[in-house]
């Protein structure tokens, strides 16, 4: 498992992360897969290495996801939620990290309201940074549990076609999905309301197709982004019944198309809105795989980020 090093030395998106980084992290994910199945499912990997997550957003589902994989791993965890912290208080990012960084922290795992931060910490300690989603610009992470339950499902990723369904323009989850899908040779096409649509995306090299219906009869997967409700109040989308009615994934939906077509979302779950109960909950949707693989595959960024620098100390 650890005969393979990665190229990066943090993991703040999947822009410019080669085809080899992603192949490693998702094969030896696989193998962390097998440990999630054991009866005792926590290996020494990196016992002794001290990690801290830091959220300065609320995330349950991502924190508790890493913070289960740091665990299975080993590792020293710390969690720090911002809610609750000097943040309140004025004090900066760099100075609350500076703070963290002299408790001797080997990784830190970030979450925050601001794109670029992930980024922006990695310069200010010498710690490994993972980027647990930042503002509007990536989440590498999920994007990486969504390639492997997809890797999962089909046996390959190379020439797959991929729709992602939603606001596109606000979301991480499709950026960090459209930078690693093409990477792995996929092919992607966006769809949702024109509006919601980033005006330059098909430069990035895929496809936007505003009719839903085409979209489910093009591909072989769809990834259902969450209309994320605390931004209808600006208007983002006339109503949920408009927004359903035209991009809504319903069993009557997909029920005129005559194919097997798999559904990811990445949660939480708005039922009757982009998705309905029906389908969430049916053979074709692999969220809840979705949910396990997240936790494998973060096991597998920490194991790559953190245990080569170990080894090489040792060495």
């Amino acid at each position: 498992m650890g005969d393979k090093t990665i190229s990066i030395k943090h993991l703040v998106g999947l822009e410019g992360v080669s085809r080899d980084d992603i192949r490693i992290i998702l094969d030896t994910g696989f193998t962390f897969r097998e440990v999630l199945e054991r009866p005792i499912k926590k290996v020494p990997t990196l016992t002794g290495i001290n990690v801290v997550n830091l959220f300065f957003e609320n995330s349950t589902r991502t924190r508790i996801s890493f913070e289960l994989a740091e665990k299975r791993l080993s590792a020293d965890v710390t969690s720090f939620s911002a809610a609750a912290s000097s943040v309140k208080k004025g004090e900066t990012l760099k100075d609350t990290v500076q703070n963290i960084h002299a408790m001797k922290m080997d990784a830190v795992v970030m979450r925050h309201p601001v794109p670029g931060a992930a980024i922006q910490l990695s310069h200010f300690v010498d710690a490994v940074v993972i980027n647990a989603g930042d503002g509007t610009h990536e989440h590498p992470t999920q994007a990486l549990l969504d390639m492997l339950s997809l890797q999962e499902k089909f046996g390959y990723l190379e020439g797959l076609k991929v729709g992602i369904i939603g606001d596109i323009s606000h979301s991480r989850v499709a950026l960090s999905n459209i930078f690693g899908l093409l990477a792995m040779g996929a092919k992607v096409t966006l769809c949702g309301p024109g509006h919601l649509i980033p005006p330059h995306v098909s430069e990035l090299g895929v496809e936007v197709n505003g009719d839903v219906d085409e979209v489910i009869e093009w591909a072989d997967a769809v990834n259902v982004l969450r209309i994320q409700r605390e931004r209808m109040g600006v208007g983002l989308i006339p109503s949920v019944r408009e927004y359903r009615s035209q991009f809504g994934i319903s069993l009557e939906r997909l029920s005129r198309h005559k194919k097997e077509l798999i559904v990811l979302h990445p949660g939480p779950i708005n039922r009757g809105v982009e998705i309905d109960s029906e389908v969430a909950d049916s053979d074709q949707a692999i969220i809840l795989d979705q949910v396990l693989n997240g936790v494998a595959v973060r096991m597998s960024v920490l194991f790559h980020l953190l245990k080569p620098r170990e080894e090489m100390e040792a060495a």
